[in-house]
């Protein structure tokens, strides 16, 4: 391992090589990122743009008994953000309120028009918008037009022009001084309710710190949303992890319970491989309402109805979307044959549902190292898709380099956009893309994985763990640390699973095991007794049926000579 500087002495030489890889160099750094504070970390929600206004607004819809819908998104940011206004109205006894979640097939991301409408016809007076709503511009002016107020909180990209709002609270907006801009749509929703809370709690007899077991849907959102977890946001992270370890809620319970989950040993991965998928899925198969409704649930009985729900809704994700991968890559690899694959992928079918789409995308720029778009049709007969980059283009970019016409709505950031086609141009989507790719194109980031430090096994120990732990939570911003494992020779490769999918590794005069789930590569399957090999892994605590023991998680085995 390095010689660290010495403003990083007083820590054991481990952490200081994962500090200083992540940027960290001096002690007073150290211990604003090592130990996250509630106190500290999470600022004044009033320091936000408009937050007095929109508070400001909401009390006075309470006080006059006027009926506000709280409008989210569908995924797992917009959802738990819906959960946590909910908690607070039901909270402060305010009922005249409903929540409101768009179906993805069919109604599409953000505000409409025809559900305003419907809004309004059952008395809205006030909409509160969650994780939606910065780039809806005409919907604005039709809620402006009809008197309703709308206040929009938000944590995406503003176009050039705002909507017409009485309060949009996005710290992406220009003028907005926050410290941290990055927030989750949830964790905006909850800065609302603690900001909402300091004018009102006496008036509503709520205890101070209620608010903190909120956190764990804002946690939840934070994970899941793949916001970078620095800054405010690790604290939210954190502290989510926290409560969600001791959540009361009977729908996380029940969901819990169906995966297997130990509440109390509940981790980042839990959100992202587990809670996350099956949040999702809701609105991905059927309605987005039935994920708020297992969050929301008051009673074990409704709380068991939907995390059954979920399961199977998330089940049938799985197999739909397998079917769709395998359908793709038939198509791609017929064009392989023939030497036709270009730079830009775009398959699609019009029996392939729209909110499917991306994660079918996201497996196909793995798989074939190629930007994707993947499309299919809604049930009211539009064209939509997703998009992921392979780091070569970012996708906006490159959708809004094409002539005018071929998309009718672009959206998203470098990385990951959707998109809507006019049917005539479906068929030459890709030969558009393709046309343009070049002159948007940029150098792709160097693929070489970033290895922290260089590890034997016997550095595989509870003293390092420990000091792994502290700079948990793990995500975007905050990687987990990777090491390498030089020249391990191998006692055993074995695959294990129903379906034989994963692969665990023993090693030569050692006890450590490494494992890797879905282990694809061809590589994996030559590995046998006596290769010597290197070994790219993360260290993880394993405590599956109440074990606990350390294990190295493979990302990378490289066979030598």
């Amino acid at each position: 391992m390095l010689n660290m500087s010495s403003s990083l002495s007083r820590y054991p030489e481990l952490t200081q090589v994962l500090l200083k890889k992540r940027g960290i160099t001096t002690e007073a750094e150290a211990e604003l990122f090592l130990n996250p504070s509630y106190e500290r970390d999470v600022r004044d929600p009033f320091g936000i743009l408009n937050m007095d206004k929109a508070v400001e607004r909401i009390l006075s819809a309470i006080e006059a008994g006027e009926r506000i819908v709280i409008f989210a998104d569908y995924d797992c940011d917009g959802i738990p953000g819906a959960t946590i206004l909910n908690d607070f109205f039901k909270r402060i006894n305010h009922d005249n309120f409903e929540v409101y979640i768009p179906q993805r097939n069919i109604e599409g991301y953000g505000l409409s028009i025809k559900a305003l409408d419907l809004l309004i016809g059952r008395g809205a007076s006030l909409v509160v918008t969650v994780d939606c709503g910065i780039t809806d511009i005409e919907e604005a002016s039709h809620l402006e037009k009809l008197g309703v107020d709308l206040i929009i909180t938000d944590h995406h990209l503003p176009g050039d022009i705002l909507p017409k709002a009485y309060a949009i609270i996005d710290s992406k907006q220009g003028g907005d001084t926050y410290h941290d801009n990055m927030l989750c749509g949830a964790a905006v929703a909850w800065k609302l309710v603690c900001a909402l809370l300091e004018r009102g709690r006496e008036k509503w007899n709520v205890p101070v710190g209620w608010e903190k077991w909120l956190l764990d849907m804002a946690g939840i959102s934070t994970i899941a949303d793949m916001v970078p977890l620095q800054n405010e946001n690790r604290a939210i992270a954190q502290y989510g992890l926290t409560v969600l370890r001791k959540t009361p809620r009977p729908g996380l319970r029940a969901l819990f319970a169906k995966m297997d989950m130990v509440q109390k040993n509940i981790v980042e991965d839990d959100i992202g491989f587990m809670i996350g998928p099956r949040i999702n899925a809701a609105s991905r198969m059927g309605e987005a309402m039935d994920a708020f409704r297992l969050l929301s649930a008051q009673t074990t009985e409704e709380a068991e109805a939907y995390a059954e729900k979920l399961m199977h809704l998330n089940d049938a994700r799985k197999g739909l979307v397998a079917s769709m991968i395998k359908d793709a890559k038939k198509h791609i690899e017929a064009r392989e044959l023939d030497g036709l694959l270009r730079e830009v992928i775009v398959v699609g079918n019009p029996m392939w549902k729209p909110g499917l789409v991306g994660l079918v995308a996201s497996n196909l720029v793995e798989s074939y190292s190629r930007t994707a778009f993947v499309w299919g049709r809604t049930e009211d007969g539009v064209i939509k898709g997703s998009c992921r980059s392979d780091g070569s283009v970012s996708v906006v970019e490159l959708m809004t380099a094409v002539p005018e016409g071929v998309f009718e709505g672009v959206g998203g950031h470098e990385e990951a956009g959707g998109f809507s086609v006019a049917s005539d141009f479906i068929h030459t989507l890709e030969d558009e893309l393709v046309k343009v790719y070049q002159s948007v194109r940029k150098e792709k980031e160097d693929a070489q994985l970033q290895v922290d430090t260089t590890l034997t096994f016997s550095d595989v120990t509870w003293t390092n763990w420990k000091q792994i732990e502290m700079f948990a939570p793990f995500g975007m911003a905050n990687p987990k640390p990777v090491f390498l494992f030089e020249n391990v020779i191998l006692r055993d490769a074995r695959f294990f699973g129903k379906e034989k999918a994963h692969l665990e590794l023993t090693f030569e005069n050692s006890s450590v095991k490494a494992i890797m789930f879905f282990a694809e590569s061809e590589i994996y399957k030559t590995l046998a007794k006596g290769d010597k090999v290197d070994v790219i892994a993360t260290m993880e605590l394993n405590t599956f049926r109440g074990s606990r023991e350390l294990r190295l998680r493979i990302v990378n085995v490289i066979k030598k000579g």
